[in-house]
């Protein structure tokens, strides 16, 4: 049986603030934690108005110091956006707060545009020091800094697990070679998955962090009371997203749902529909079904879910289903 946690982009809805999103991913991550989730993870974005959870580590304090138990991370921090000191500085102060509680998943994709990259005082070769900004940073949080008379305060008492995220075999690579967990993005890049599963579980070499490969794989779920209602939950929310990424044009606000419809089922449509390949959706039953083959055929040992409903209450009702089927509560 996979471990089964949960992806929050703390989406902001048609008519909500985002004081009102984060009011929700306190509810969202309260539900995960009474449904027997392993950890609920936050993604960095930017210059994306329906998401609110670009200032990461600051969603991940305010949603721990509403909950008890539950592990709380990023999924992931876009390290070449940032220092790797203040990295560690961010998830050291997080760890000694919420002691035991916090992850670290790192990604190297920008989580934005061209023009947010630069406005963020990325350069376009940021990117390629990846692997030595994660050792910088792994070694400020261990107390093992690699810059001399440099270290992060404070230093956390306990571990703060480092995760390595992707969607392509540099992150399996990687991630192998470091002895990290690696997390693969299939929720939304499903292509890469299954080979980069097996380069990674080839090639891994144990660390002190981890002594077997450990796989994480993304899953979007509409689980509802029934199969008419997931479908119509997961129409809507992809009709939504498809607007989103249509909305950079100049009038990508005005189609109807037929055309958008028309446009998922073209040649035109077929890579961005293809991005949601992996989508359990139905009852918790079927869900649960769903989630144990994708799982099995992965080769995970944990599912991250992006519960995508435009609703929060059916967000929160989706994570609740979900856990009642593969958790037992």
């Amino acid at each position: 049986m996979p471990k089964l946690s949960i992806l929050d982009l703390a989406p902001i809805s048609k008519g909500q603030t985002a004081r009102e999103s984060f009011q929700g991913s306190v509810a969202l991550a309260r539900a995960a934690e009474r449904s027997g989730y392993e950890r609920v993870w936050y993604a960095e974005h930017h210059n994306m108005p329906t998401i609110a959870s670009s200032a990461t580590s600051v969603v991940i304090g305010y949603v721990a110091a509403h909950t008890e138990t539950i592990r709380l991370g990023a999924g992931g921090i876009m390290l070449p956006n940032h220092s790797p000191l203040v990295i560690a500085e961010q998830f050291g102060t997080l760890a000694t707060l919420f002691p035991g509680r916090i992850d670290l998943g790192l990604g190297r994709a920008p989580g934005s545009d061209q023009n947010t990259m630069l406005a963020l005082r990325r350069d376009n070769g940021s990117a390629d020091t990846f692997p030595q900004d994660v050792l910088e940073l792994n070694g400020y949080l261990t107390g093992h800094t690699r810059i001399p008379g440099v270290q992060a305060v404070p230093t956390p008492d306990g571990p703060v697990p480092l995760y390595i995220l992707g969607s392509s075999l540099f992150g399996a690579q990687l991630a192998a070679q470091l002895g990290l967990p690696y997390a693969f993005a299939s929720h939304f890049a499903p292509d890469a998955l299954h080979q980069a599963v097996a380069v990674y579980r080839d090639t891994f070499r144990p660390s002190a962090q981890l002594e077997t490969p450990y796989v994480i794989a993304g899953v979007n779920v509409f689980a509802a009371p029934t199969s008419e209602e997931a479908e119509d939950q997961r129409v809507r929310a992809y009709r939504a997203r498809t607007r989103a990424f249509i909305s950079r044009g100049a009038r990508g606000g005005n189609f109807t749902d037929a055309e958008i419809d028309a446009f998922l089922a073209s040649p035109a449509g077929a890579s961005l529909a293809g991005m949601t390949r992996y989508t359990a959706t139905g009852t918790p039953d079927e869900v649960g079904e769903y989630l144990l083959k994708f799982a099995s055929e992965a080769g995970a040992d944990e599912l991250i879910t992006a519960h995508h409903a435009s609703e929060q209450a059916d967000r929160v009702r989706s994570v609740e289903l979900t856990g009642s089927v593969l958790n037992g509560r």
